[in-house]
């Protein structure tokens, strides 16, 4: 009976350690966060590719809990605005930072 008790605690405490340390924090995602964000700039990716006058390889793209980060060099003032339009539509996104450039 001792040791089923101790086993039972035991295990409780690894679960909670481990949900514990796959929580997020202000500054780092929790695991699922982090897939989220993936799919996120995956999707970002596919819809910039999508728009003929944008160059996916001028635009990097980052997200984090939502926020997806638009960041280059680019042509024209309408290249940013696009960019941040296509973005901006994307299922998941809570807002874009623009930090793209001019050439």
């Amino acid at each position: 009976m001792k040791h089923s008790k101790f086993f039972s605690a035991f295990s409780l405490i690894m679960l909670l350690t481990f949900f514990v340390g796959c929580a997020s924090t202000s500054k780092h995602e929790g695991t699922g966060e982090y897939v989220d964000d993936t799919v996120i700039t995956t999707k970002v990716k596919a819809a910039i590719l999508d728009a003929p006058s944008l160059k996916t390889s001028e635009i990097n793209v980052e997200t984090f809990k939502g926020v997806v980060q638009l960041s280059g060099f680019v042509n024209s003032q309408a290249d940013i605005n696009q960019a941040v339009e296509v973005a901006r539509k994307v299922k998941g996104v809570t807002s874009v930072k623009n930090d793209m450039q001019l050439k």
